[in-house]
C-alpha cells in the first residue's frame, strides 16, 4: 500500500508519516529531509533555499521528480512531502493531509530548530509563500486545494500516540476495492 502525507511546514507530517510507516511496518520518504539536504549542501536554510528556488526550477523539478519516481516504483510505503498527494495521484491507495493553526505551527518549528516561535512563524509564513508561488506556477498547483486528499486532520487535535492510532484506524478502515474503477483527479497529468 502507497501512503502519502502532505501538509504545510510543521504539521507534523514527519513525526507522524514515520510513526504511520512504523506501525504498518512499511518504508518512510521524507521529501522534507531531502529538501533540507539540497539547502544544505548550498549552505542556505530552507527558507533561503525556497526564495533560491522560486528564480531557478531545476531544484523543484529534480525533488518532484525524485519523489514521483519513488512513488511509481515502490510499494509499501509512507511518502511524506507537501506535494506527495499530487505526485502520486496516479499511484496512491490513500493520501493524508494534514494540518494545524499557525500559532501550533511555529511553536512545533521552534522547539525543533531552537529558536524564537515569532521568527519560526515569519520564517514559516515565508515559506509558505515561496511554495504556494512556486507550486502554482511550475505545475498550476492549488496547494490550497484539499479535494485530492481522502481525509484531512488538523493534528493539533490529538496527542501524537492518539492521533497515531486514528491514523492507524483510518487506514485499516479503508477497503481499496471501493476505489475500483475510481480516478480520485480524472485527466490529471503533472510534469515533474
Amino acid at each position: 500500500m502507497l501512503i502519502t502525507v502532505s501538509g504545510p511546514p510543521g504539521s507534523g507530517k514527519s513525526t507522524n508519516a514515520a510513526g504511520l510507516a512504523e506501525r504498518l511496518g512499511v518504508e518512510h520518504v521524507s521529501g522534507g529531509d531531502i529538501f533540507r539536504e539540497m539547502a544544505a549542501e548550498r549552505d542556505m536554510t530552507p527558507v533561503e533555499f525556497n526564495e533560491f528556488a522560486e528564480e531557478d526550477p531545476r531544484f523543484d523539478h529534480k525533488l518532484d521528480g525524485r519523489l514521483r519516481e519513488i512513488a511509481a516504483t515502490r510499494d509499501e510505503l509512507v511518502l511524506e512531502s507537501r506535494l506527495a498527494g499530487w505526485l502520486a495521484a496516479d499511484h496512491a491507495d490513500f493520501r493524508f493531509w494534514f494540518d494545524a493553526p499557525i500559532a501550533v505551527r511555529a511553536e512545533r518549528i521552534a522547539e525543533r530548530e531552537a529558536k524564537p516561535v515569532d521568527r519560526a512563524r515569519a520564517e514559516t509564513e515565508r515559506r509558505e509563500d515561496s511554495e504556494r508561488k512556486r507550486y502554482r506556477e511550475l505545475y498550476d498547483i492549488d496547494i490550497d486545494d484539499l479535494s485530492i486528499y481522502d481525509a484531512a486532520y488538523n493534528t493539533a487535535r490529538w496527542g501524537p500516540e492518539r492521533f497515531l492510532d486514528v491514523l492507524v484506524a483510518t487506514v485499516d478502515a479503508h477497503d481499496p476495492d471501493d476505489d475500483e474503477g475510481k480516478t480520485p483527479i480524472e485527466g490529471v497529468s503533472y510534469d515533474f
